[in-house]
């Protein structure tokens, strides 16, 4: 909305600041931060009252969950309000992908806090039907492939990039929709199955944030594109406006959402968040890199998979517990310990997939 400012820009004056990408980008995260700081404690007071017993603890769950019955969920909603206020605010709205990546944001959100609301209203871990989530987020996630399909370039729609080999592309043509559906969905559930600690979740998804909105950056400048080798695609550099807003929101959650967590993120902001880095992969051309770059996700929604198998066949475990961070919570391992390790990982993997931009 502010940059509709630079019309009144001689080309030489603060105005002129509002055409930049990267001024905006500091505003945005700058706006969240402060939307988060200003909003949080009103929020979480809120959901305290109106949610009383707070998220149902699981039954099965590691001993140490039980202390932190009362706790209220849906903090999500302070990350989804804090990206929206700020991408609206700082961000080009007549930008397609900018469109896209919120549909699906916000999209997910409403997913999220549905299944949120019926855990808290009926106080158990069973939510909205797994079925019906399902059907909703592969729904949400056809229509942003078939939206990005529209407006990436002709020479790359419906096509597969993959990292490192720079030519290389592989014409998916009508499965284009499809493969998106499952980077989008896939994503949003990896980040759902690792929001099972105090801060676990939040510190990984904004590391990916910082490297997807870099890519972004990069792969919507026709200059960088030509130095780095990589595909061009002309508006992705609007998508770092809204990931600087999901940092800035995620610190701003952080703070509340730091040991002991006086709130959860919940659904609300798990399944979103997922969602939006997803639907910024598919936006940008770098379905591969997300694997790389959110690795952890990827680990913690195999360690799921990899034990209902193994149990379903052998009617034994592979790990203590699923999802992973489960399992080393029954080796032993104190939270923060785990939190901070795989936080540890995340950067690294993060790094991994910047890599990828410039070896090929």
């Amino acid at each position: 909305m502010l940059y509709w400012l630079t019309a009144l820009s001689d080309g030489g004056d603060f105005f002129n600041l509002f055409r930049y990408i990267t001024f905006r980008a500091g505003g945005s995260f700058m706006t969240a931060l402060i939307f988060g700081f200003i909003f949080g404690r009103p929020l979480i007071n809120v959901l305290r009252r109106k949610q009383g017993k707070g998220q149902p603890i699981r039954l099965d769950g590691p001993a140490g969950h039980f202390a932190k019955a009362g706790t209220p969920t849906m903090g999500g909603l302070l990350i989804v309000g804090a990206l929206t206020v700020s991408t609206l605010l700082w961000a080009r709205l007549d930008n397609a992908f900018i469109w896209m990546v919120m549909f699906v944001t916000l999209s997910f959100a409403l997913i999220g806090f549905a299944d949120d609301y019926a855990k808290v209203r009926k106080q158990t871990s069973a939510g909205v039907s797994g079925k019906l989530r399902m059907a909703l987020g592969l729904i949400v996630a056809a229509i942003a492939g078939y939206w990005a399909a529209q407006y990436h370039p002709d020479a790359l729609t419906n096509q597969l990039a993959l990292p490192i080999f720079k030519n290389t592309l592989f014409n998916l043509g009508l499965m284009f929709v499809p493969f998106s559906v499952i980077v989008i969905v896939g994503a949003a559930n990896a980040v759902n199955l690792t929001d099972g600690l105090d801060g676990l979740a939040i510190m990984p998804v904004m590391i990916a944030a910082g490297a997807f909105g870099i890519i972004a950056y990069a792969v919507g400048r026709v200059d960088f594109t030509q130095y780095l080798e990589v595909h061009y695609i002309p508006d992705t550099g609007e998508i770092l406006i809204f990931c600087a807003a999901l940092i800035g929101g995620g610190l701003g959650f952080l703070w509340y959402n730091a040991p002991p967590a006086a709130v959860f993120m919940g659904d609300t902001g798990s399944l979103a968040l997922g969602g939006a880095l997803g639907a910024i992969a598919v936006a940008t051309k770098h379905e591969i890199v997300l694997a790389i770059v959110g690795g952890l996700f990827v680990v913690e929604a195999l360690s799921v998979i990899i034990q209902v198998l193994y149990f379903k066949r052998t009617g034994k475990r592979v790990f203590l517990m699923a999802p992973i961070h489960h399992h080393y919570e029954k080796k032993g391992w104190a939270e923060p310990q785990i939190v901070i390790r795989f936080w540890i990982i995340s950067l690294i993997l993060a790094m991994v997939g910047l890599a990828t931009l410039k070896v090929r």
